[in-house]
């Protein structure tokens, strides 16, 4: 199914508000899942739609909990995120820490009983936008074998890195695996298969098979490197959150657990320098390719958005009926907001991501 962004977008809305999810949390959830799509990441796109939905339905998820915030010092904020929206919980503590961080030079929120975050880098580009250096951190379920080893122990855990610059920040989003678990599912989804060393089945073995790979594991990416690197952040994530870890991990792939993941961010702020020259030079850098232009992280994804808006995002057909077939699919069907909780309106947002970006 071919179809322009704000025609997704204003579905994943319509969805969500019938979900009893208010309107701002709506648009928020909405456009960070087609931020996504948009960027050439469907596996943290509209394919997460659904289970959510199907969370909100049946009580794995609040639409309305925005987080339970705690100051532990004057610059760290632990926030028990009450199984509210990923982005709306994440968001709200991320504006919260801000003035911390200008305050400081640095502050951190770590947060619990949060779902899906989706699109880490999205996050860490917006606080870039804002002018501050942003790592952020997650979990997730036991997806990824050990080097050396065949059963999955580690989660993706992913690692995205912002960095102000002109005219558009550095901005690396990366998991810790060969690819998401979600890009497993997106390939069984259209039937597409994996490329070899992406995957083992259950038993140990490689696979192409997108099916079954979804009951096997990843593979780490970099070999012993990518493994290190994955374990090392999921071991720090859970050392300053206190969530579940490994495979006690559970709630952003199925829809009947609450999710226990952690999620962390730090901010930095008060840098006297500009990377902007230093991206400049690599960009200008003599290319392997003549016809194509070294690029750095967010480069592609960036212009990938810029396609996207101008000629409309591809969503897999089954996916598509799924969607519009589900209950509040049709406008008519959509919660006004008025009706909405009067506190869960007021969601501080960071600026918007522009589906015109």
């Amino acid at each position: 199914m071919h179809t322009d962004l704000a025609t997704a977008q204003s579905l994943a809305e319509r969805l969500l508000i019938s979900a009893g999810v208010p309107g701002p949390a709506a648009l928020q959830q909405a456009e960070l899942l087609l931020v996504a799509e948009a960027k050439g990441m469907p596996s943290h796109g509209l394919l997460r739609l659904p289970r959510l939905l199907r969370r909100l339905a049946n009580g794995t998820a609040s639409p309305t909990n925005t987080g339970r915030h705690e100051w532990l010092s004057p610059c760290y904020l632990s926030v028990d995120g009450e199984q509210g929206l990923g982005p709306v919980v994440a968001v709200r503590a991320l504006e919260a820490v801000i003035p911390a961080a200008a305050r400081h030079g640095v502050a951190v929120c770590s947060i619990t009983n949060n779902n899906h975050l989706g699109m880490l880098g999205y996050y860490a580009g917006r606080m870039a936008e804002r002018g501050l250096v942003c790592l952020g951190m997650t979990t997730s379920e036991a997806l990824v074998h050990p080097w050396g080893g065949t059963e999955a122990m580690l989660g993706t855990n992913p690692l995205a890195l912002g960095v102000p610059a002109q005219p558009h920040p550095l901005v690396l989003d990366m998991a810790t695996s060969q690819i998401s678990m979600g890009k497993v599912h997106d390939h069984a989804l259209r039937g597409v298969p994996l490329e070899p060393g992406w995957a083992l089945d259950a038993a140990g073995n490689a696979t192409i098979d997108p099916v079954a790979a979804k009951s096997g594991s990843i593979a780490p990416f970099g070999g012993a490197k990518g493994y290190g690197l994955g374990l090392g952040l999921g071991a720090m994530v859970t050392f300053l959150t206190g969530a579940a870890y490994g495979t006690a991990v559970g709630g952003t792939l199925d829809d009947h657990r609450p999710s226990n993941k952690g999620d962390l961010f730090i901010l930095l702020s008060g840098g006297r320098y500009s990377a902007t020259d230093y991206l400049d030079q690599v960009r200008g850098s003599r290319r392997a390719d003549p016809a194509t232009p070294v690029a750095v992280p967010g480069d592609r994804a960036r212009a990938r958005h810029r396609e996207s808006v101008a000629n409309g995002i591809d969503i897999a057909d089954d996916l598509w009926r799924e969607l519009t077939a589900w209950p509040g699919a049709q406008p008519e069907a959509a919660r006004p907001e008025a009706a909405q909780p009067e506190a869960a309106q007021s969601i501080p947002a960071l600026p918007a991501a522009a589906l015109a970006e």
